[in-house]
């Protein structure tokens, strides 16, 4: 699991609780009609503006911010260093059988392409359309949270409406007023909190996620063409290297050296 995530979602549902817990009753803050109308508005919107696939393929996509992706940029250095020098000492045939227990299938079926002689330029080509794909699957998601992000502030602004419009229909009582205020304001709340505390911050979320996973794989496929050119191991790391973060890379260097 990720933790930043979760810590994320509990720490400003456990803000907002005190916050409204120090303000007074939790009970006005709490009207079914509101809630209706601003959360089932927007997934209603959310319908309308994604397929039903679109809609399945961003729920699944959004599982990737609970989940803790462990990519470690140096591990895939270290792993494609290795098989350079299996490739130079061996020949690229023999990372057909190298790779075998490879977990990322990525990489796997790149060097399976580069040991099949595949030219470099339709090489390369292959792996794009792949990590197009992944970015398109990966922009859907992001975009299904920024809908969100938009629908339910709108929503909650038509909820607000509807309530004026009921209480200034109301005006001969003027002892509902306050209260008719309060319940018109609660539908721009729960809007205000779906799109800052949960759909925005989901959003941002994938995009980071997405652009570390492409970044790892343009770092496998410099890898896979240097490989496939015959450069030698120590070539090949101090191509990927430009890859890491200056910390990242110390560290790798420093376990090199010892």
């Amino acid at each position: 699991m990720d933790l930043a995530t979760i810590i994320g979602l509990v720490g400003v549902c456990a803000v907002l609780f005190v916050q409204l817990l120090l303000g007074g009753s939790l009970g006005i803050f709490v009207n079914p009609g509101a809630m209706l109308g601003t959360i089932g508005g927007t997934v209603m919107a959310l319908f309308i503006n994604f397929s039903l696939s679109q809609v399945k393929n961003a729920i699944n996509v959004a599982k990737q911010s609970f989940n803790d992706p462990s990519r470690d940029p140096a591990g895939t250095i270290r792993s494609l260093v290795k098989y350079a020098e299996k490739a130079r000492k061996e020949g690229m045939l023999a990372l057909e059988e190298a790779t075998e227990g490879e977990p990322d299938q990525f990489l796997r079926k790149g060097l399976r392409l580069a040991v099949d002689g595949t030219d470099p330029t339709v090489l390369t080509r292959i792996l794009e359309v792949d990590i197009d794909q992944v970015d398109g699957r990966h922009k859907q998601g992001q975009d299904f949270f920024q809908a969100m992000g938009s629908f339910a502030p709108a929503f909650g602004m038509i909820g607000t409406l509807i309530g004026l419009v009921q209480m200034l229909s109301g005006l001969d009582d003027p002892s509902t007023i306050g209260t008719g205020m309060a319940i018109a304001l609660l539908t721009t709340f729960y809007g205000a909190v779906v799109a800052n505390s949960f759909a925005l911050p989901m959003a941002g979320k994938l995009k980071m996620r997405s652009g570390e996973e492409i970044s790892a794989k343009w770092m496998m496929i410099e890898g896979i063409q240097a490989i496939q050119a015959g450069d030698s191991p120590r070539i090949v790391e101090e191509k990927l290297k430009s890859y890491l973060t200056p910390a990242a890379r110390e560290a790798l260097e420093r376990e090199r050296e010892a």
